[in-house]
């Protein structure tokens, strides 16, 4: 449990004391609804200490179903904490209004105003205002989290299957020279792994199926310190590719597979169907040693492929024949199958060892780039001091990941700015409830205005008093809507929300709380109805006091 929830829980627990102390308190002077209010966030927060305890301590591992017992536990420390959370907001915004009233005339008679309950009707309007302020900041914050989660979720993704850096050729070809370009970016600054990649596009094909994948010639020595397919390998082992005798001597219950539910498939008589006597298998002949290959996980299934199970590539890229160009074909033998969380990545790539590429597309001594690995992927890759010059050679180009999948991330940037203006309008109709809230609050108070007036308070007065009404009401929205998606957002990022793998390719909902998206949003909230109450409060301060007083 990490420091943070500890320091969480001890706070929960100090403001429940409090709350305990508040309650004995007000119960003495007879307050019932401050007693309420007690008791409820005491009551809250004793419960989400408990289930957050709970919740944090099950024993939950990826990829493994959740129960019901689990979900109930997380939803209910999330609803536990927010009436904690709201409890406490009430007693605290209460104690700076008290404060407040003293300080200033306008705010004196603003917050008078926003606490009346004379007028049931006005009050009703104005909670509803509050309320649709509270609503539109959460689902905005609430939206710019997810939305920054799957993003956040993908440029994992990206930074562990891909390199940080890719120097190639702009016309894709291979090129000599690699070992010796590949020793100079070693030593260049920032650099903290390089491999070297020979890769083209094939067909695949299996016993019962065939598709179209990029195979990517490897070293297995290195590759580790690029992209993190050694970790990624699911069932076998990528040491299978540099010593690829050994799936012909594969130990007995090793797993080779995983069934439609993740069952485990291992080899032996379970999955044969049958042992072979020992008399027979002394006559059949020894398979052949093939090359090793690594697919995807998608790939697996649609060729429907076991680690130790042969796949044929075939290129157009041929030698010539009596009929032409000759499709070239080599066979491989599965060595490991991986999953990188990215559905194209599994379903259509393959990697097999830097030798068995160049051999079979006829490239001895040749690499298609160079492969990075940086310890700041937020650098920019155009700036390294001394990185171009590692290379020095004109031919080449420099390409960082950003570069690579630019539009990807200009989609997702689009696509957040697009959301988050479509919500703000949202906050936009909640302004609309502030101002009829305002309007029908000068009409009722006509009479009071042109007693003020009478009495010495000046236009700019009345129009300070009337705005800090809006703002008033906008802060209250604001800060309830974004401290309850602040709550919520941030539990869900701790406990996680189960989501079907086999569905949406990923095991739980990705939620990244931001607190500059979270500041914007308030910010932008506040403005909105800030302009909101300019008309009202302009109407207000025209009031003259012989206007307001003619019939009384």
């Amino acid at each position: 449990m990490s420091i943070a929830l500890l320091v969480l829980l001890f706070s929960v627990g100090l403001g429940s004391v409090l709350f305990v102390a508040r309650g004995v308190r007000r119960a003495m002077k007879r307050e019932r609804g401050k007693v309420l209010t007690s008791a409820l966030g005491a009551v809250a927060g004793i419960v989400f200490i408990r289930l957050t305890y709970w919740a944090m301590t099950l024993p939950i591992l990826r990829g493994s179903a959740w129960t019901v017992k689990d979900a109930a536990v997380r939803a209910g420390a999330l609803l536990s904490g927010l009436v904690f959370l709201w409890a406490g907001l009430a007693v605290v915004v209460a104690l700076a209004f008290d404060v407040a009233e003293r300080r200033a005339f306008a705010l004196f008679v603003a917050i008078r105003h926003v606490r009346s309950k004379k007028s049931g009707f006005l009050s009703a309007i104005s909670g509803l205002s509050i309320a649709g302020v509270a609503i539109a900041s959460f689902v905005l914050c609430g939206a710019t989290s997810v939305m920054g989660g799957f993003a956040a979720d993908l440029k994992r993704k990206i930074l562990g299957n891909n390199a940080h850096i890719v120097v190639d050729q702009t016309s894709l070809a291979p090129f000599e020279g690699g070992e010796e370009l590949l020793a100079r970016v070693r030593k260049a600054p920032h650099v903290i792994g390089a491999s070297p990649v020979l890769y083209g596009e094939v067909m695949i094909t299996s016993s019962s199926n065939l598709a179209g994948v990029v195979v990517r010639g490897i070293d297995p020595g290195t590759i580790g310190t690029v992209i993190d397919l050694p970790t990624n390998i699911e069932v076998g082992k990528i040491d299978y590719l540099s010593s690829p005798e050994k799936l012909l001597h594969l130990p007995e219950k090793e797993i080779i597979g995983l069934g439609p539910g993740g069952e485990p498939y291992t080899k032996g008589p379970e999955t044969l169907g049958f042992e072979i006597d020992p008399v027979t298998r002394e006559k059949l002949p020894p398979p052949p040693v093939r090359p090793g290959i690594i697919v995807g996980r998608e790939l697996a299934k649609t060729l429907h492929v076991y680690v130790g199970d042969e796949v044929t590539l075939i290129s157009p890229l041929g030698d010539l024949g009596p009929m032409g160009v000759m499709p070239k074909t080599k066979r491989f033998r599965v060595a490991a199958v991986f999953f990188s969380g990215m559905y194209e990545y599994d379903a259509s790539h393959v990697y097999t060892t830097l030798d068995s590429a160049r051999e079979y597309f006829g490239m001895p001594g040749k690499v298609s780039a160079i492969d990075v690995k940086v310890d700041d992927p937020e650098l920019d890759g155009f700036d390294f001091g001394g990185f171009e010059a590692a290379v020095a050679r004109p031919e080449l180009r420099i390409r960082d990941w950003r570069g690579i999948n630019k539009n990807l991330f200009s989609a997702l940037k689009v696509e957040k700015i697009a959301v988050f203006l479509i919500l703000t309008l949202m906050t936009v109709a909640a302004s609309f409830c502030i101002i009829c809230t305002l309007l029908l609050l000068v009409t009722e108070k006509t009479k009071d205005i042109a007693i003020l007036k009478a009495l010495g308070a000046t236009d700019g007065a009345i129009l300070r008093t009337f705005i800090l009404e809006g703002v008033l009401v906008g802060f209250l929205g604001t800060f309830l809507g974004v401290s309850s998606a602040t709550a919520s957002f941030k539990g869900l990022e701790w406990f996680g929300v189960r989501l079907d793998p086999d569905v949406y390719y990923i095991d739980r909902l990705p939620v990244a709380v931001n607190a500059s998206d979270f500041v914007l949003v308030a910010v932008s909230a506040i403005v909105i109805c800030t302009l909101a109450t300019v008309y009202p409060a302009v109407a207000a301060s025209s009031i003259r006091p012989v206007d307001g007083l003619r019939f009384d």
